[in-house]
């Protein structure tokens, strides 16, 4: 981490809907460092997906503003890759011809055609899918396919990785081979990430540094929680790690007590006390994986 590569100063955003304007961020603030990794977290509607969307350039704030190495962000650039929850690959195309599709936009002109088949070979190669290349989407599993997204949008070679809970859909098996080799390619890369995600977990693994956001509406930064954990980080020693039940505590801590989510209860749920606010699913270390609700 060498210096400030994306700022958001200030930023705040409204939507008009029916019943007059909605607030959904007010006065969001945060420096991001070259080649960190950032988790945004926080409950539905706290405007986590609104954040990265601005920092996109899919909307424009009406407060504020973000800057990238020093220039206004005011729309969509190869530089900002965006890696959704639904991998978006084009059906009908081949795994390498989604890579393909990314590739020739960007570098049209300034790469040859040997020169664009090396390098949607590599980044395929990057996520372990060289094997399957010339399948089609539907011939390959629901990893596979995010896998394939992740090589789209490494292809176009960020400065930024944007990644709106990537591996929210897919099985705990899977989501934990995923998370295992983006750390694998943040590190050679030394893409600065910022990730969307539910899973605390998920978020103490990954993160140099948690972002936790308020509720909405007029959601905002809460806490900033800094995750001083050596790299290469180790899932099976971190399970019993002091240091990372530590953090996933105060993750926790922060949502469920500063930040309650309290939610009107019809007369059916509020005879059913036993529900919880988390969902917990068992992880491949055999413990419980919170999410957020």
């Amino acid at each position: 981490m060498n210096r400030t590569h994306l700022e958001l100063t200030g930023v705040g955003i409204e939507f008009p809907t029916p019943k007059g304007s909605f607030r959904a961020l007010q006065n969001v603030n945060l420096k991001i460092e070259q080649g960190e990794f950032v988790s945004l977290i926080g409950h539905s509607g706290c405007g986590k997906s609104t954040v990265l969307n601005i920092v996109a350039g899919l909307h424009q704030a009406t407060e504020g503003g973000v800057l990238l190495n020093g220039r206004e962000v005011n729309e969509p650039g190869p530089e900002r890759a965006v890696v959704f929850q639904n991998h978006s690959l084009l059906p009908w195309l081949t795994s390498y011809q989604n890579v393909e599709l990314a590739v020739k936009q960007v570098f049209k002109g300034q790469k040859s055609k040997a020169e664009m088949k090396e390098w949607i070979e590599h980044n395929l190669e990057l996520v372990h899918m060289t094997h399957a290349m010339h399948k089609r989407p539907d011939e390959i599993s629901g990893g596979m396919k995010q896998r394939v997204g992740i090589a789209r949008a490494l292809a176009m070679e960020p400065t930024v990785l944007l990644m709106d809970e990537p591996f929210g859909a897919l099985d705990a098996l899977t989501r934990a081979h995923l998370q295992d080799s983006l750390m694998e390619i943040q590190k050679d890369l030394n893409n600065t990430v910022i990730m969307i995600t539910h899973d605390v977990d998920e978020a103490v693994l990954l993160s140099d540094r948690i972002v936790m956001m308020t509720n909405g509406p007029a959601a905002t930064v809460g806490e900033i929680l800094h995750v001083d954990l050596e790299r290469p980080r180790d899932r099976l020693a971190l399970a019993d790690d002091p240091q990372y039940n530590h953090y996933r505590s105060q993750v926790l801590s922060f949502l469920y007590e500063k930040q309650r989510k309290v939610e009107p209860m019809s007369p059916k749920k509020k005879a059913d006390s036993s529900k919880t606010v988390a969902k917990s699913s068992p992880n491949e270390t055999g413990k419980k994986s919170v999410e957020v609700a």
